[in-house]
């Protein structure tokens, strides 16, 4: 079953939900867009996918966080059937890339037009979504909408966190009309597809044209506090110090040691970051008093992460010990590795065979609002690649011809499923 999609169709729909948010840099190099939740931008951009929806024959639905849904029900359908849905996020990060989510979006789209005017029959309704907030960089820590639709987070919860201005995300997707009152709920789903760039170099590198993603990556947040005590720079003798940002920065050093010691001993794919300080007072005259570290750990085993935390922890303890500081440590957000469905990656491969493109497995290293509705249907993740791995960034790039061949594996995929008896 190949289904070749309209490239430039395509295309149209990602250049246009770009100018929502757009940033001018004077670089052809650089495309990079702010859409941030409750944002007009985001207005405009859910506005014009509400109308592409409509303009394709789909009857639009959006929930209480504002998600949106899609969906197309062809007379070949039993309307009660559990539907097929494919999409992504359309929010970004400042200054993100204009593929990270629209591309799923739109692909989740063009597939269902590229259906109808094959004449593809589904034994089921076809749904394409766009999940709110999955970035997490303005309300909550990322996948928000597929958190809540899934059951993860309460809706009253998610409504009631707030952007750095103090405004609710309830009050935003009021203020933009996008807080609606119908049920978005993935576990009445047959199946879900996202496609999603890659953000990594796997597909570059082996000349493929779509990943199938076997397990998406666990991600453990964590918050190390370290205290010493504040004192002048040039009165406190060196002995006399308890500083509180040298303590730190042996934490980092420690983290990263033993995310080192993971890779080499055990998993290839594991990671330790300490990506955020806040040092306090941050004076250059004063000796440093305490210090909030923000630790990333990932990885496609569980026993990983749970070594490189508990190697966070002890990290704490000796500082305690050796350098006289008091620490904290907590761990707010976990999410657990995550494998996909191997009856959705069995249609992907033979949709790339039938289209004559190349597919091969691959994990992901960041976080997608597929493996939250893994928890309650069968789920799978598709990659494009990404020229140089590069994303959250304006300097993102997926060749537009590359889009296209993405789209035909989802395409074939969503169409094998969706006729499958």
């Amino acid at each position: 079953m190949d289904l070749p999609v309209d490239a430039d169709r395509l295309r149209d729909d990602i250049e246009a939900n770009a100018a929502f948010g757009r940033v001018e840099y004077g670089d052809p190099e650089k495309r990079g867009r702010t859409n941030r939740t409750g944002s007009e931008a985001n207005r405009a951009a859910r506005d014009r996918l509400a109308e592409r929806l409509e303009e394709a024959g789909l009857d639009v639905a959006v929930d209480e966080v504002g998600n949106v849904l899609g969906t197309w029900v062809p007379d070949s359908a039993d309307p009660t059937a559990a539907p097929v849905v494919s999409g992504s996020h359309l929010d970004s990060v400042p200054e993100g890339g204009i593929f990270d989510g629209p591309l799923g979006t739109y692909a989740a789209l063009e597939a269902v037009r590229a259906m109808r005017e094959a004449g593809v029959e589904p034994t089921r309704p076809v749904g394409v979504v766009s999940f709110t907030e999955e970035e997490g960089g303005t309300y909550g820590n990322g996948l928000l909408g597929s958190s809540v639709a899934t059951g993860v987070t309460g809706a009253d919860e998610a409504l009631a966190y707030e952007n750095d201005a103090g405004e609710t995300l309830g009050d935003a997707l009021d203020r933009i009309g996008y807080r609606g009152d119908d049920a978005i709920d993935p576990a009445t789903w047959d199946a879900f597809y996202e496609l999603h760039v890659e953000q990594d170099t796997v597909l570059e590198e082996a000349g493929a044209d779509a990943g199938v993603v076997t397990t998406i990556t666990g991600i453990t947040h964590c918050e190390a506090t370290i205290e010493g005590e504040a004192n002048h720079a040039g009165a406190t003798a060196m002995g006399d110090r308890t500083d509180a940002l040298a303590a730190a920065s042996e934490f980092v050093l420690d983290v990263e040691a033993a995310a080192n010691a993971v890779v080499d001993e055990s998993s290839a794919s594991a990671v330790g970051t300490v990506g955020s300080l806040s040092v306090s007072p941050n004076a250059t005259n004063v000796v440093p008093g305490r210090v909030d570290a923000g630790v990333d750990v990932r990885d496609v085993e569980t026993e990983s992460i749970e070594t490189i935390v508990a190697a966070a922890r002890e990290s704490l303890a000796r500082l305690e010990r050796e350098r006289g500081v008091e620490t904290a440590f907590e761990r707010p957000f976990d999410v657990a590795p995550t494998p996909m469905s191997d009856r959705l990656r069995d249609a992907a491969h033979a949709a790339a065979d039938a289209a004559d493109r190349v597919a091969i497995d691959l994990h992901s290293g960041a976080a997608h609002d597929a493996m939250r509705v893994a928890r309650v249907t069968d789920a799978s993740l598709l990659f494009a690649p990404s020229r140089d791995g590069i994303s959250h960034s304006p300097r993102e790039w997926t060749a537009w011809e590359d889009c296209a061949a993405a789209t035909e594996v989802l395409a074939g995929a969503l169409a094998r499923v969706a006729t499958a008896e």
